[in-house]
């Protein structure tokens, strides 16, 4: 299938790795040109090497902080034209007791998950209105639908966003300018691993464990492939797109178990 999107120009933000990574990665595929955006440059660097031997799409990186507005200008100074944004933070919390969290602490949660993405976003649309034609994807969790024990922070900060993107996107749609938010659950990325060798200490267990207790609890009984992911992501972004905006679409393998 043909998403309409070659040559189009997309920002993928958190795209060196992960996530980001296999979202730039099938966008790429599409024949869709990418500015990557991470902190790492040598982790930018190699990705998009990889890309291009893989695709000959044009790719530009950016090594900057998106929770700062230097950040932001600066990614938005080299994009130029954005037909596609993936606004992805690429930030995740540990488990914190509410009690404890200082204000600072609070303020520090809504830059890096309310105001990095919801700047990105309102810079971009009026070029995507202008062109008519506009994708954006928030790259989400999926426990925003069932929020977590010691994530209030993050969750406060992500619910903030969606919000704001429910009201934006049903503005935007008339103009051919579509957003939702992909809310991921266990996907096998360095960041998963990494979280869960932390979980296995915090809890005085074992890696293993902490693994079996995880797909216990997942019908599909497995990780995901972030392909799996970066593909829906691609979609979204379609020409074919058109038409479902300010949805928060849940892809975990079955472990949500509301109907809405």
């Amino acid at each position: 299938m043909d998403l309409g999107i070659r040559g189009r120009r997309a920002v993928v933000c958190g795209g060196s790795k992960g996530l980001g990574f296999a979202a730039a990665r099938s966008l790429a595929r599409e024949g869709v040109d990418l500015t990557l955006v991470a902190r790492s440059h040598e982790t930018l660097r190699v990705a998009a090497q990889q890309l291009i031997d893989e695709t000959g799409v044009k790719v530009e990186t950016v090594s900057a902080d998106l929770g700062t507005a230097e950040g932001r200008s600066e990614v938005l100074a080299k994009a130029g034209v954005v037909d596609i944004l993936v606004a992805n933070p690429g930030i995740r919390q540990v488990p914190d007791d509410f009690r404890t969290l200082t204000r600072e602490a609070w303020d520090g949660w809504m830059e890096a998950h309310f105001y990095s993405s919801l700047e990105l976003i309102r810079a971009v649309v009026p070029g995507m209105t202008t062109r008519g034609f506009g994708r954006i994807v928030n790259m989400s969790v999926s426990f925003i639908k069932f929020p977590q024990v010691g994530f209030a922070p993050s969750h406060a900060a992500r619910l903030a966003l969606t919000g704001a993107i429910a009201a934006m996107a049903r503005e935007l749609i008339a103009r051919n300018v579509v957003i939702n938010s992909v809310c991921p659950g266990l996907f096998e990325t360095d960041a998963l691993i990494t979280n869960l060798h932390g979980h296995a200490a915090r809890g005085n267990t074992t890696f293993e464990a902490i693994v079996e207790d995880r797909l216990r609890h997942c019908p599909a009984g497995r990780f995901a492939d972030p392909a799996e992911c970066g593909d829906l992501i691609a979609f979204l972004c379609s020409a074919q797109n058109g038409f479902m905006t300010a949805q928060n679409i849940v892809n975990d393998g079955g472990v949500y178990q509301g109907l809405f």
